[in-house]
């Protein structure tokens, strides 16, 4: 009997030279149809039944190790089993991030478009290095990367029709590092030409001391990928004070002195990060200014992080910060924290796609083929650190199509909305709450007041980055060490009410430092955060900081 045979839709196994135990693809065809619809069922009971599980786990590290085998199964187990111990052994170390009560770092989408479209891209699975290897995985991607540009009014400059274009990476982390060891080498490679250096050997050497004075910048403010994308590219890296005075905006006034101090130095800023929603407080920096800054520097590579608030470029009253951009040689976004595409979509655009390829493309001969030598076909693993990378575009395609324009707007404004209310409910509160900068992008930042009495916040002290951020691996309360009676007093204050509000997990929340005052971010932005909720957390700070203050007296 053949293997077809054995199972009419090809999934069996031969009886005469087929010796193994499971079916080629782990179950027959049958099998899968029945397991997977059991998991739609238990992903979409998940869903329905959300709010009524704990937003965080109540688990200790290495509680997974007591509950499995030391060593994996010698023979295959039945998948019911595998399909019960999702229950029984992963649930109860899940942070549930889609929780409507999960207000921590930022949110991380997960719709059932994006499922659907993840569960696709298993299905199709290929490693997509070039566009021979599954030519519709290169395709589609370039077009819904061009339909997101025009979505957000990105410059024409970042559409695949000039010179640049888009592709998905990972995370805004790995654009960062993509982009930087671009502008890396292409500082490099106009120094060479300028100092008329062709010679391979003394290019090579004249290359390292050239590398050997690069600098990569970001204001304090932000994200810590772009200190660890200078220590992968392995050139020094600089931080730009940021004030209270500018809501923690990186100004041109500032760019321009930290350049000026490092040029003097013999130094060559070669990379700059500017961001459009800090993580901190959703700063926004001065676009205007540093673009005539960056007019004096034309070798510096400026790239703009809008991980999370570039999704807010969705609505026209935002768009004014769009057309700012035609300075910037990078832009990215990332789908997957407020535009309800699962992990992991990363978009990343650039305004020369060139200087993505000369500094990241290398063609061995088994890489080769007519249609890449063609020149008529984009290959992404020239726009990326890795060479093969998944078919992430279908799950922005089954997005976009499901939402509309209109439906992104809808979803977007919706948690404006939910934002302002909570801000309007802290200000409502003034005798025991600050509100530390303006709430932007969903995002309210606030502090205790000290014996009901608002504290008095510091300028500007530290010398090279923030405090701890609230996207790093602790969410643990660290109060930082200041000279300012007033301000230590809120720190204490606020902190105390944090950890009560950590310690219930109920809801889960995140703290953060910036210039030595210890603050609470909210931000309830994924697909099931509701009214309710925003005032029960609310109701909820509102006694832990009147328990607080109270002992205070």
């Amino acid at each position: 009997m053949t293997a077809q045979a054995a199972n009419g839709n090809g999934h069996g196994m031969s009886s005469e030279i087929d010796g193994r135990s499971v079916p080629p693809l782990g179950l027959t065809g049958q099998q899968f149809i029945n397991a997977a619809t059991n998991a739609v069922q238990e992903i979409e009971r998940y869903y329905s039944t959300i709010d009524e599980r704990p937003v965080l786990p109540s688990i200790s590290p290495g509680y997974l190790q007591k509950l499995l085998p030391s060593h994996a199964p010698q023979d295959g187990e039945p998948w019911q089993d595998i399909a019960n111990d999702i229950e029984a052994k992963i649930m109860p170390g899940m942070t549930h991030w889609q929780h409507p009560k999960y207000m921590a770092f930022f949110a991380a989408s997960s719709t059932y478009p994006g499922i659907l479209g993840e569960m696709w891209s298993a299905a199709l699975t290929a490693p997509a290095f070039n566009w021979i290897c599954s030519p519709i995985v290169t395709e589609l991607e370039t077009v819904v990367l061009d339909w997101l540009a025009q979505i957000l009014a990105l410059p024409k400059a970042f559409m695949s029709s000039g010179q640049g274009g888009g592709v998905i990476q990972g995370s805004a982390s790995e654009a960062i590092v993509t982009c930087m060891i671009a502008a890396r080498e292409r500082f490099v490679r106009r120094q060479l030409e300028r100092e008329g250096i062709t010679d391979e050997d003394e290019s090579e050497d004249r290359a390292s001391e050239i590398r050997s004075k690069l600098v990569a910048l970001g204001s304090e403010q932000s994200h810590s990928s772009t200190k660890k994308g200078a220590v992968i590219a392995g050139t020094r890296y600089r931080s730009i004070a940021t004030a209270r005075k500018d809501d923690y905006a990186l100004t041109g006034t500032g760019l321009r002195a930290r350049l000026e101090e490092l040029t003097t130095k013999g130094l060559q800023p070669y990379y700059l990060t500017i961001t459009l929603g800090t993580t901190n407080t959703c700063a926004v920096d001065d676009f205007a200014s540093i673009a005539e800054v960056a007019k004096d520097y034309p070798d510096l590579w400026i790239h703009c992080d809008a991980a999370w608030a570039g999704a807010a470029l969705v609505l026209p009253e935002y768009q004014h910060l769009s057309t700012q951009l035609s300075f910037v040689d990078s832009f990215d976004i990332n789908m997957h924290k407020w535009l309800l595409t699962n992990f992991d979509a990363s978009c990343l655009y650039v305004q020369k796609r060139k200087d993505l390829t000369d500094a990241l493309s290398i063609t061995p001969a088994y890489l080769k083929n007519q249609f890449t030598d063609s020149g008529l076909v984009t290959d992404y693993r020239d726009w990326q650190i890795p060479l093969g990378r998944r078919f992430r575009a279908l799950k922005v395609w089954f997005v976009l199509r499901t939402w509309g324009v209109s439906g992104l707007q809808q979803h977007i404004q919706h948690h404006i909305n939910l934002g302002n209310l909570f801000a309007d409910l802290v200000r409502s509160r003034d005798d025991i709450f600050t509100m530390f900068t303006p709430p932007a992008y969903a995002l309210t930042v606030f502090t205790v007041n000290a014996r009901r009495k608002q504290p008095v916040l510091r300028e500007h002290t530290t010398v090279d980055g923030a405090g701890p951020r609230p996207d790093q691996d602790s969410h643990v309360a660290i109060i930082p060490a200041t000279d300012d009676k007033h301000v230590a007093a809120a720190n204490e204050a606020t902190k105390a009410v944090y950890n009560i509000i950590d310690e219930r997990k109920e809801f889960f929340l995140t703290s953060t430092v910036i210039d030595g005052v210890f603050a609470i971010r909210v931000v309830s932005a994924n697909p099931l955060a509701e009214e309710k909720y925003i005032r029960q957390v609310f109701d909820q700070l509102v006694k832990a900081s009147e328990q607080v203050l109270e002992k205070t007296h």
